[in-house]
């Protein structure tokens, strides 16, 4: 996610790192030079290309900035549940770190680190990757076939989830806490397996394909007939005008796909790296340990 002073709309107007643009220049230059070459052939007299009808060009334009204003709401519909998912796990953890306070010391550090370990793995899960979490080795109370295979597994953020449920239900057995207890912290880890329920949906079920390419490739033919609608009547105007009309919808394009993903790595992304972080180290201050060190910023970016 890019972080950066928004007081300056100078510096804004001028921004190169974290936004679109990058994304979207070499279809964006593709164009104007359609647009350049069309305007000097026709200034020149070479020939004379027939302008596209502007009622039907209109009509067309309409009708794409409706669709690509919907697909851009669904795509930041997910972003921002995503978002919400994550902030309701740092309230979950919060709940948890001062609830557990009726549990004996070594328990309790041992649930929390748990959670700490879970918010790994579902960050590892939800975005694919395979980040080592040899630190909880000795902190989580897993025998070491159990702890080696949760890279491997099926569903290792579930499996941690259900040995706090196992360990909850144990001391509920044996009257370490009560029902009213048990149901309480219950409560903190049957949310916690909403969250991700929630963040399995946005991950698995992303907007339907043929609709994304269908209007990928409208974008791109509404940009390259762009030139050849506006010359006749902008002449030598027509790239400077469809270059800022491209940009627009080629960028609105690109922004729809990276906000459809939320989890992932790209610099509109949803900073998981820090949100994991946060946790990390408001539970170690619960503890009275050692803080980790919080994650910074590169080139604006946040991961």
């Amino acid at each position: 996610m890019i972080i950066r002073d928004k007081s300056n709309s100078f510096a804004l107007l001028f921004a190169w790192h974290g936004t679109i643009l990058p994304k979207v220049l070499p279809a964006l230059t593709f164009v104007v030079l359609i647009s350049t070459v069309l305007v000097y052939l026709s200034s020149h007299h070479y020939f004379t290309i027939p302008a596209v009808p502007a009622i039907g060009f209109t009509v067309f334009g309409i009708i794409l900035s409706i669709f690509l204003s919907f697909r851009n709401t669904a795509c930041y519909d997910r972003w921002w549940e995503g978002r919400k998912l994550w902030g309701a796990l740092i309230a979950t953890s919060r709940h948890l770190s001062r609830d557990t306070h009726v549990l004996q010391e070594n328990q309790r550090k041992v649930l929390m680190y748990r959670v700490m370990l879970f918010t790994r793995l579902l960050r590892n899960r939800l975005r694919n990757q395979n980040q080592s979490i040899e630190f909880y080795k000795n902190k989580v109370d897993l025998d070491e076939l159990s702890f080696s295979q949760l890279a491997n597994h099926l569903n290792a953020a579930q499996f941690v989830l259900e040995e706090i449920q196992k360990s909850l239900v144990q001391s509920l057995k044996s009257g370490e806490i009560s029902d009213i207890i048990y149901q309480g912290l219950n409560h903190h880890i049957v949310a916690m397996g909403n969250i991700q329920a929630g963040c399995d949906r946005i991950l698995t079920t992303p907007l339907p394909y043929s609709y994304s390419v269908l209007l990928h490739r409208t974008v791109y033919c509404f940009c390259l007939i762009l030139p050849f609608s506006l010359e006749a009547s902008l002449g030598i105007w027509t790239p400077v005008i469809v270059s800022l009309i491209a940009y627009l919808f080629l960028g609105l394009d690109a922004l729809s796909a990276q906000l459809e993903e939320p989890f992932g790595l790209q610099e509109n992304d949803l900073p998981l790296d820090s949100i994991t972080r946060l946790i990390e180290r408001e539970m170690h201050s619960s503890l009275g340990e050692k803080l980790l060190e919080p994650i910074q910023l590169v080139k604006s970016n946040l991961t």
